[in-house]
């Protein structure tokens, strides 16, 4: 029986608020918080599990009105660390953190301009998939990372409901890859379309 995937970005975070202009520190060396407003979206969403009404999880062929998550894994950076236990806590779980579902290494960009970051690695395909920033990872990295993660929890668990949570970047790549999106799709992937702070998203 096939596990049935979930995922949700991390809450929202001052790097999306007031420093949207400078790129997160490299979570090593200084963990990031949720904002109030990030902890409140995600004790709604983790309110919203509880009760099974989010439609999502109704669209579950094993849902019905009575659907639970089965299982959480997330990242252990620290704003999906918080975002993880909000909802695990709501839902009576534990969870299982894992390096491979963090947010993408910019390398040496981390704590600097994003300005600097985009003239130096422009959003051009092919190029931007495998480009990798000094001490850092490409896109192509991160969906690889990604999917093994996935594929060893395939072979894991049987007839599952698992809720994933990680990052945009990471969680873009991923779904991508499971929709079967070539280059061109991805390089097309608009704003809107990119999972938002506090998003649950069936895969």
């Amino acid at each position: 029986m096939m596990n049935t995937y979930y995922i949700v970005r991390h809450g929202e975070t001052v790097y999306q608020t007031k420093k949207e202009k400078i790129i997160y520190p490299w979570p090593e060396v200084s963990p990031l918080s949720l904002t109030n407003r990030g902890v409140k979206e995600i004790k709604t969403l983790a309110k919203k599990l509880k009760k099974a009404k989010v439609d999502e999880l109704r669209s579950s062929p094993r849902c019905a009105d009575a659907c639970v998550i089965d299982l959480i894994y997330s990242s252990d950076i620290f704003r999906a660390r918080q975002t993880a236990e909000i909802i695990a806590k709501e839902l009576g779980l534990k969870v299982n953190f894992d390096s491979r579902l963090r947010d993408i290494n910019l390398g040496i960009y981390h704590g600097r301009k994003k300005e600097e970051f985009y003239r130096d690695f422009p959003r051009v395909f092919p190029l931007r998939f495998i480009k990798r920033p000094p001490g850092g990872e490409s896109w192509q990295d991160v969906q690889k990372r990604m999917l093994n993660f996935l594929k060893k929890i395939d072979k894991k668990q049987k007839g599952k409901n698992i809720l994933i949570v990680s990052h945009g970047d990471p969680l873009w790549l991923l779904e991508g890859a499971i929709k079967g999106w070539n280059l061109e799709k991805f390089s097309k992937t608009s704003k809107p379309n990119y999972i938002q702070p506090g998003e649950l998203r069936k895969l």
